[in-house]
C-alpha cells in the first residue's frame, strides 16, 4: 500500500469525504456550540454503537455495543487483529460511516445524528485523519501538501506561511519542507501526513494503522510526535493498531474482538 500517493478506491473515496465543501448555513450554528471538553468531560463519547451490514439476505455485524470515551489531550488506541473492527470504529467515530444503533457525541455534538453536511462541517473544522498509506498528493512538495490543507480548511491566506513552518517543525521536517513525497522516507512522508492533519488545528486526530508498515524504528519516530503534538497542539488522538510494541505510550487501549471490545 505504500505507494507516493495512496492508492485505493476506498482511502480516495475517503479522502473525498473529508475534503468536501460543507454547507455554509450550517457554519454559524455548529461554530458557536461550546462541547463537553471545555467543562472537563469527553472529547469524544461513545455510547452503545452497533454497526450491521446486509450481505444478501445475512446481516454481518460488526460492532456490537461499543461503549468508549476519550478525553481532551489524550492518547487512544483501539487494539485487534485485521477484521475485528477496529477500522470500521474509527470511520463512525470521524463521521465518514453512521452507527445502525447508539449514538456517539463529539465535544459535546450529537454527532453521529447529523446530517451529512453538518458532519462534514464538524469534520472538516475539528478533526484530523492520518491514514496508513499517507494520502499525500506526489506532485507537491511536503510544504505544499500541508498548506493544500489549510486552503480547505477556509484557514486565513495571511497564516498560511507561518502554519506550514510550524507544522513542519513540529514534527522534525523543517529540512525538508520542499521535497515531493518520492524523495521522502516512509517514516516522513508519514509525519507530512501528521502535520496536514493538525494544521488547521483539529480537537482530535484519527489515525488507521498509521506505523504498519513502519519498522521499528520509525514506528517509535511516529509516537513520539504524536505524544509531542498532544502537548503542543492541545489534541487528542485515537488510533488503530495491532503492534503489541506501541501500547505502553497510551493512555487508554481498548482491545476489540469480533466486533466488541473486551
Amino acid at each position: 500500500m505504500r505507494e507516493g500517493y495512496a492508492g485505493t478506491e476506498q482511502q480516495t473515496m475517503k479522502q473525498e469525504m473529508i475534503e468536501q465543501t460543507p454547507n455554509s448555513s450550517v457554519d454559524s450554528a455548529q461554530d458557536k456550540q461550546g462541547g463537553d471538553s471545555a467543562t472537563g468531560g469527553p472529547l469524544l463519547l461513545v455510547n452503545q454503537v452497533e454497526r450491521m451490514f446486509q450481505v444478501g439476505s445475512n446481516t454481518l455485524h460488526v460492532l456490537k455495543g461499543i461503549q468508549m470515551s476519550v478525553m481532551p489531550n489524550q492518547l487512544v488506541m483501539l487494539k485487534g487483529r485485521s477484521g475485528s473492527g477496529k477500522t470500521t470504529l474509527l470511520n463512525c467515530l470521524g463521521g465518514l460511516d453512521t452507527p445502525s444503533k447508539g449514538e456517539i457525541l463529539f465535544n459535546g455534538l450529537p454527532f453521529s445524528r447529523m446530517s451529512d453536511d453538518e458532519r462534514t462541517h464538524v469534520r472538516r473544522r475539528q478533526m484530523g485523519f492520518i491514514f496508513q498509506a499517507f494520502a499525500l498528493m506526489p506532485l507537491l512538495s511536503a510544504w505544499e501538501n500541508v498548506e493544500l490543507s489549510l486552503r480547505m480548511a477556509g484557514t486565513p491566506r495571511s497564516e498560511w506561511k507561518s502554519r506550514v513552518e510550524q507544522c513542519l517543525e513540529l514534527v522534525g521536517l523543517e529540512k525538508r519542507m520542499h521535497h515531493r513525497p518520492f524523495e521522502l522516507s516512509g517514516g516522513e512522508q508519514q509525519r507530512v501526513a501528521i502535520a496536514k492533519a493538525i494544521a488547521h488545528k483539529p480537537l482530535l486526530l484519527l489515525a488507521d494503522e498509521p506505523t504498519a508498515e513502519l519498522d521499528t524504528g520509525m514506528s517509535a519516530q511516529i509516537m513520539s510526535v504524536f505524544q509531542n503534538i498532544i502537548t503542543t497542539e492541545n489534541v487528542s488522538i485515537c488510533m488503530t493498531t495491532h503492534d503489541p510494541t506501541i501500547l505502553e505510550v497510551a493512555d487508554h487501549v481498548y482491545e476489540m474482538v469480533d466486533g466488541k471490545f473486551i
